[in-house]
Order: structure tokens, then sequence, then C-alpha cells
């Protein structure tokens, strides 16, 4: 058991590849060499964010993780005074003679985009829809004019041009999840948007063998029940995702719980793990309960093959 602990620890953040997630890395390095913005997007869970990690280490350029929220602002981005310095020199060159000098002058702090477009970093802008379109706006000056406008800084130059070897990798949520701003239009014409959405049970099956140290039947299993959970919303939320599937997979490992869906144990964690979002999809009277005998089931039809 502590061998497999290991195993989850070591590859948990790893993007396995298979041959499709190969060729769209490499159209997306292509795009980015081009000096085109890439950003990818689709539901939760789907594999954005380890899609650009992936994409913006094969650069081989420092790599800067930002994630969007709703209260980042220009001061996050750009940067800020933090203070005050003070200098104080004192000359005493004979008994009679005595000269004193004090300056006190502001210090500034670079933020996160501004030392990223200064440096030539690759930045992986996370969930960019989840910020103020007013604070992406920009975006707009380093995408179309190559500089970035430095807002209230006090500093003698109005803007920076942007370094060369800048690239930014956007990752985004579709608009109808909560707490997702709509972005404004002159910002997306600007991007190559590449939809990712959820792969099939066996490309799934291979991820978290991999990543959860289990035999294909077992992975695959699994990957199946959540597909078939995942089926059952077909409105605009999603249903449990492949992280799902990775949670069941590494705490029946943990908890030595058998991959059986007739063992109450493994019925118990796959509905902690995925009856709130089923629960979500179902629009009738009591959906917690409702979603929980509708995993119990699945459950019982899952079937682990020998391999």
């Amino acid at each position: 058991m502590t061998v497999l602990t290991k195993r989850i620890k070591k590859d948990s953040r790893a993007l396995i590849q298979d041959d499709e997630t190969k060729e769209l890395l490499s159209r997306s390095l292509q795009y980015l060499k081009a000096g085109y913005p890439v950003h990818f997007t689709g539901p939760s869970g789907a594999g954005k964010t380890s899609l650009a990690l992936a994409l913006a280490k094969k650069r081989k350029r420092p790599v800067m993780l930002m994630h969007g929220n709703h209260e980042l602002n220009n001061k996050d981005l750009i940067g800020d005074f933090t203070g005050y310095t003070s200098k104080k020199v004192v000359d005493q060159y004979v008994r009679s003679v005595y000269k004193k000098d004090e300056s006190v002058t502001e210090t500034w702090r670079d933020g996160r985009l501004l030392e990223a477009v200064k440096n030539g970093y690759t930045l992986v802008y996370d969930e960019f829809t989840r910020s103020q379109p007013t604070t992406n706006n920009i975006f707009l000056s380093i995408l179309e004019e190559g500089i970035i406008p430095l807002y209230g800084s006090k500093l003698t130059e109005p803007f920076i041009r942007v370094h060369p070897e800048f690239a930014i990798i956007f990752t985004s949520n579709p608009a109808e999840y909560a707490g997702v701003y709509q972005t404004q239009d002159a910002l997306l014409d600007r991007l190559i948007t590449i939809n990712v959405d959820y792969k099939g049970p066996e490309q799934e099956a291979k991820i978290v063998s991999e990543k959860a140290n289990l035999v294909m039947s077992e992975a695959r299993a699994i990957t199946t029940l959540i597909s078939t959970l995942r089926d059952q919303c077909t409105n605009d939320m999603n249903g449990p995702s492949l992280r799902a599937s990775l949670m069941i997979a590494r705490l029946a490992i943990e908890s030595d719980i058998p991959i059986d869906g007739k063992d109450t144990d493994f019925q118990r964690l796959c509905i902690d793990i995925a009856a709130h979002s089923i629960s979500r999809c179902i629009d009738e009277e009591n959906p917690q309960e409702k979603a929980e005998q509708f995993i119990i089931d699945a459950c019982k039809r899952m079937k682990v093959s020998e391999e």
C-alpha cells in the first residue's frame, strides 16, 4: 500500500498524453510560436489547466500561473507602490563643517502580469472569465499593440513594451457556469479558442490506470460508471468529471475498498463523491435521495472484466 501511495503523489499532476492530446499540444505550440494566444475552454474537470501547463512547459520558458477571480484588479496585474524608503547621508569633513542629505522615495513592486511581460514568461491565465471584463481589458493592449499600459503607476514611462518571448495561454469554463463573466468579443477575437471536452471512458480509464496505479479493468469499470452517471445530466449541469473517477480510485486504494459495485463500502464512496453533482441534474422532489439510489443501481450493474 505504501508503494501505491507514493506512486499517486508522484503522478498526480502529470498529463497523460494519448495521440489526440499530443496532436492538440503540437498544434497549439505552433500557434504560440506564430504569436497567437491559445484559449482552452470546456467543462470543469476536462483537463484544461493540465493541458495549458503541459503546453507552457513545451516552450522551455519560465511559466507563471495566474488564476482569475472577481477581485483581480490592475494593481494585482501591473503592480503598486508598497511603501517608502528613506536614505540619510551625513558627512562631517572637519569639526566645523557638517553636511546632512536625506531623501525619501516610494517603493514599487511589479504585479504578476507585468513581471511576466517584462521577462518573456509563458503566462497561464487559468479561468480568466472569473475576472471582471474591465480587468481583462489590459490584455487588448498587450495582444494588439504589444504594450502593457502602466495605469496610475506614477512611473516616468506610460507603458512597457512586451518581451518578444512572452506568450499567454487562457483557460475558461462555459458561460453558463456560476461566477463566470461574459467575455468581451474584442478579446475573444484575438484568441485561438479550442474546445476541450471530456474524454471517452476508455481514454479516461488509461488516465486513471496510470495515475492511480490500477489495472485497466478496474480503471475502466470506474470511468464507465462515472460516464454513465454523467450521461444523466442533460441540462446545463455537467455531472461528475474525470476528477470523480480519480478520487474514487485513489480513495478505494487508500481505504482498502474493493472496486466492486456490489460492495456497500464502494457504493457509499461513490455516493459521497458523485451524489451532489448528480442531484443538481435532477429536477424532481428529493433530488439527493434519487441521486443516491441512481448511483447504487449503477454500481450494481458495474462489471470488472478479467484481463
